[in-house]
């Protein structure tokens, strides 16, 4: 039986595959008019997966009865080649070539001629210009002995390539390029993370200002539904629709973190096989992906805090409505596209590219103790959170957040000591902290959801079959405050819910608190106002100058 796979690239035959017919047609058509392509995106996103079924879906393509295959493809890797000289390089890297060239003759059940066979092994590559010999005199042998078959060079890992080797090697396919057709290669695939200007440390001119730019977008909610019905064509295990929608609005379609929710699903859960997956199995995979260590989570969280100034622009593009503009010749928004935290919206600012990311992010900046933990529960009110569950098992949602909004104002400056958090961020980093701790008490789950990408978000909490939704802003006036109830109601109603929850924190000078219940198209909405404050009061001040 085959599986949902994390580990690497994917096989039909092992694993189950999104056919990406459509944009391998793209590249397919690419190829044809002899197009040097590149693809940079962040790692595990599928781009070694996709570049290997449309290799082999070019040469069967290429392929009909009774005519000979019009391409001959080379497939590279540079991941282990970083620290080598130029000379070392170049070795390594015609072995390999040498060794993918015996191998499609393999494949297709032949083999070289002897003055072909004669020519590989007397040939060494010591710099760009044996190669480009190289090319040429190989390109003479297909022309001559196998109908004229065009070399399609790919290299897979590119960001590897030795810094000494970089520009000339460029130079050098740029130069076959421009030369013309017939050329040998006859196009290229140039496959990494870091850009070709991001390679191009000294930044003098571009070495391969010839590139088409070939982009691999994210799972489609379509393309999710295809990849988790091969399960249930297989096995018989139906996932409701609900759960199929859940997975890819959450992951936004990410590859990995879609087939690492089905394998949690379908493998983890222990769910029997006679049942549908559905919303509370969804939940638990949920909660079981953000606990549990995931490549994919490790690599974002480790990318985000390489730099301290991630901190500050990444809890900026979620705080503001307005947003950051995806400016991609700037440094830190070019790293943050790099590694795959951030995108370009349909409006042309930076979002955030999925719930998932968002959550962890949150996670990575909040502070593992703010200091006021003890202060969450008034001991004139409440002796435990537990309190906040009424004997129905439903939480007591409206209470529990009246005692946040107290707790706010209980804490007062002390606001301003929590470590380690932007200013503009403590209001909702103490909200997470705080319902977090609840949830985990009384056994619930808890993940956001963003609707816009930036400036709003919501957290939803499923507890015994129930959903409540809270949505969290910062204050920028009254007219945004009252669209926001607004949108709240509209995604209340996509999500089937009668009542949700409006949190907006008021930075500002001379904040007004308010509390309000409302009832908006039928749906009921309980706003909160909360002031967080600026700077410490002038006594407090005054008092801390005199120590």
């Amino acid at each position: 039986m085959r599986r949902f796979w994390t580990q690497g690239p994917v096989n039909a035959q092992e694993h189950y595959v999104v056919s990406r017919s459509d944009e391998i047609a793209d590249y397919i058509k690419r190829v044809d008019e002899g197009r040097y392509v590149v693809l940079f995106a962040p790692r595990q996103t599928g781009k070694t997966t996709f570049f290997q079924d449309a290799l082999t879906a070019l040469v069967a393509d290429s392929a009909s009865v009774g005519q000979t295959i019009g391409y001959f493809p080379i497939q590279l890797n540079f991941d282990v080649y970083k620290n080598l000289d130029l000379v070392t390089f170049y070795g390594h890297l015609y072995e390999q070539m040498r060794e993918d060239i015996e191998a499609v003759f393999q494949r297709r059940g032949c083999v070289p001629s002897e003055a072909l066979r004669e020519f590989l092994g007397g040939t060494t590559l010591t710099d760009h210009l044996s190669m480009m010999r190289f090319f040429k005199q190989f390109a003479r042998f297909l022309d001559a002995e196998y109908d004229g078959q065009q070399v399609v060079f790919v290299i897979d890992e590119f960001d590897g390539i030795p810094q000494v080797a970089l520009s000339d090697f460029l130079h050098t396919l740029r130069h076959i390029y421009i030369s013309g057709k017939p050329r040998c290669p006859h196009s290229v695939g140039i496959i990494g993370v870091k850009s070709i200007a991001q390679l191009n440390y000294d930044r003098s001119i571009s070495p391969f200002n010839i590139q088409d730019e070939f982009h691999l977008p994210n799972f489609t909610h379509e393309q999710v539904h295809e990849l988790l019905g091969q399960y249930t064509d297989e096995v018989g295990q139906a996932f409701v629709p609900e759960v199929i929608a859940a997975i890819h609005k959450q992951t936004a379609g990410q590859p990995v973190l879609v087939n690492r929710f089905a394998q949690i699903l379908t493998e983890e859960l222990d769910i029997p096989k006679s049942e549908p997956i559905t919303m509370p199995h969804f939940s638990k995979a949920h909660s079981q992906l953000l606990e549990k260590d995931n490549v994919n989570l490790t690599h974002l969280l480790t990318n985000i805090r390489r730099d301290r100034r991630f901190e500050s622009v990444l809890m900026r593009i979620m705080a503001r409505d307005e947003g950051v503009n995806f400016n991609l010749r700037s440094e830190i928004i070019s790293e943050l596209a790099m590694y795959g935290v951030i995108a370009r919206g349909a409006d042309g600012m930076c979002e955030i590219v999925n719930p998932i990311y968002l959550y962890c992010i949150l996670q990575a900046f909040k502070p593992v103790v703010n200091g006021l933990e003890d202060e969450y529960l008034h001991e004139e009110s409440r002796e435990s959170f537990w309190d906040y569950l009424i004997p129905t098992g439903q939480i007591d949602m409206e209470a529990l957040l009246d005692n946040f909004r107290d707790f706010i104002a209980r804490a007062g400056f002390k606001i301003l000591q929590v470590p380690d958090t932007p200013q503009e961020s403590v209001g909702r980093h103490l909200l997470l902290a705080y319902l977090d701790q609840f949830v985990k008490l009384i056994g619930g789950f808890m993940h956001i959801e963003v609707q816009t990408g930036r400036g709003s978000m919501d957290i939803i909490i499923t507890h015994n079959q129930q959903k409540y939704i809270i949505e969290t802003k910062i204050w920028r006036g009254d007219s945004r405050y009252q669209a926001g109830k607004k949108q709240l109601v509209a995604y209340l109603r996509a999500e089937g819910v009668t009542g949700g929850y409006y949190i907006v924190f008021h930075h500002r000078e001379k904040p007004e608190p308010r509390v309000e219940t409302e009832t908006i198209d039928g749906l009921t909405i309980r706003s909160y106002v909360i002031p967080v404050m600026q700077e410490l009061p002038s006594k407090v001040q005054s008092a801390s100058g005199m120590q």
